[in-house]
């Protein structure tokens, strides 16, 4: 075989060993959003790319249990959850490294990643103020502070503190005013309360709307989960409530993201960060937006016409990583506030 040949033949071997490489390329995934919420995206991917996607769904914590006892023998090349503050925790057990990527870092703001880039957003929710119409005028609400107010005692619905979604609005607080000023707004809320904390956040929309409690706190997704719903009782929830964005003098309306890091185990980087990449697109976005009910983390992508039926808001712009730095003194205040 002459030389030119030889080059010609390595070259092509190399070609197509690369090919059937990326064609058989997997990608793990473990993720705490429900199948429905995440694996159409997954299929998409696949069927551009060529790159499997296997998608284990569970519990927050048990996923993050299960890769610290798995170690580096674990099979996950990607975490997702459903909060920033898990998200920290992943990073804080050493289970997750760098992203590497400039598309990522371009497309999405700093603040809705991890300061040092172990995770990232896919999603944005807010957590404001939901009223019931016939008892509350807008005019009534200003921040999530004011809601300590006597006018409010036995008026306010919101879940328990075991919940991390108030764990990371308590966290956004203190990262705001400091610990001293969270713990009187926290006693102050809880003193409102209009019933011990109970359910998830659809539930605190349906109390609010049954009658049991005029304002509800929860999460932008779940109020639109309601608002596309075809079922007659929840379109009735929908029409009682108001949506009231918090905080809009000061530092905004309290927000988390989903989000997703690279596994420290991770057995194949670059095509769980190609994965990354793509749902951080235009498209993978608008799906979110028009299915989830969530707000886009890149700047540019347009929110569906449900989430902008409810009017454009200052989103408290708190780098994440607070979130979860601060969780433990949140928990500890909100103890010390009674709020079971």
């Amino acid at each position: 075989m002459n030389k030119a040949l030889l080059t010609t033949t390595i070259t092509l071997f190399l070609l197509f060993s690369g090919l059937a490489q990326a064609a058989s390329s997997e990608v793990n995934v473990y993720s705490s959003r429900k199948e429905a919420l995440v694996k159409p995206l997954l299929d998409e991917f696949t069927a551009e790319t060529g790159i499997k996607v296997n998608l284990v769904t569970g519990k927050d914590d048990a996923l993050i249990t299960r890769l610290q006892k798995e170690g580096k023998r674990s099979p996950a090349d990607l975490l997702i959850t459903a909060d920033a503050g898990r998200l920290y925790r992943a990073k804080q057990a050493n289970l997750l490294q760098v992203i590497n990527s400039d598309a990522v870092n371009s497309n999405v703001p700093a603040h809705l990643r991890d300061a040092e880039n172990y995770w990232v957003g896919l999603t944005m929710r807010a957590r404001p103020i939901f009223y019931v119409k016939e008892k509350v005028q807008a005019s009534e609400l200003s921040t999530y502070e004011a809601l300590t107010a006597s006018k409010w005692a036995g008026r306010i619905c919101i879940r328990s503190s075991s919940n991390i979604y108030n764990q990371s609005l308590i966290a956004s607080v203190i990262a705001a005013d400091g610990e001293t000023a969270a713990e009187a707004f926290v006693a102050g809320l809880v003193k409102n309360f209009a019933r011990p904390p109970a359910g998830g956040d659809t539930d605190q929309l349906k109390a609010a709307a049954a009658g049991m409690c005029d304002i509800a706190i929860a999460n932008t997704y779940y109020f639109g989960r309601l608002a596309t719903s075809n079922k007659a009782q929840d379109q009735q929830v929908v029409n009682k409530l108001g949506v009231f964005w918090p905080n809009q003098q000061g530092r905004g309306t309290h927000v988390n993201v989903s989000g997703i890091g690279i596994t420290q185990a991770a057995k194949n980087v670059p095509a769980a960060t190609q994965l990354i990449e793509f749902m951080l697109t235009q498209q993978a976005q608008t799906w979110y937006a028009e299915v989830n009910n969530e707000y886009p983390v890149v700047t540019g992508v347009a929110p569906s016409a449900t989430l902008t039926s409810w009017g454009e808001f200052k989103a408290d712009a708190t780098n994440l990583t607070k979130l979860g730095e601060l969780n433990r003194r949140a928990v500890e205040v909100m103890d010390r506030a009674g709020w079971k």
